[in-house]
């Protein structure tokens, strides 16, 4: 019997956004494939190296705002979560609090081809209860 999905999260990285959020399109397509509500976080930095942020939970709130507004999922209620602290260990965190069914995540960043998974990505993979879909992007 099929498991069913009710709670997706999707963790984004907004500073590399630019270059490829094909996670994000996969969770969008699969939470409306299930009817699944979609979590999309992101994780900022307990230290902010931008001087002109004073709030980063505030600014990273917002920049993720503008990210689901430019990137719309229609059909599917999204929620959107700013934690801080470190990204492998806030996803686990997150994942287990708010008890989600599935992790969809990108493998890599995208700015590093030369691995084949991140090292995010693998401690995700290998610490959250929940099951796992890992992203690759396209050659």
């Amino acid at each position: 019997m099929p498991r069913e999905t009710k709670l997706i999260l999707c963790p984004v990285n907004l500073r590399h956004v630019k270059f490829e959020y094909h996670a994000y399109q996969e969770a969008v397509e699969m939470a409306q494939r299930r009817g699944a509500k979609l979590i999309v976080a992101t994780v900022a930095p307990e230290i902010e190296r931008n001087l002109n942020i004073y709030d980063s939970g505030q600014y990273w709130g917002d920049e993720l705002k503008k990210f689901i507004a430019s990137h719309p999922a229609e059909g599917v209620e999204i929620e959107t979560v700013v934690c801080k602290g470190a990204v492998h260990r806030q996803i686990v965190k997150l994942a287990t609090a708010r008890k989600v069914d599935i992790i969809v995540m990108d493998a890599a960043n995208p700015k590093v081809q030369d691995y084949l998974l991140g090292t995010t990505a693998s401690h995700v993979v290998t610490h959250a209860e929940c099951s796992v879909y890992v992203v690759r992007n396209p050659s």
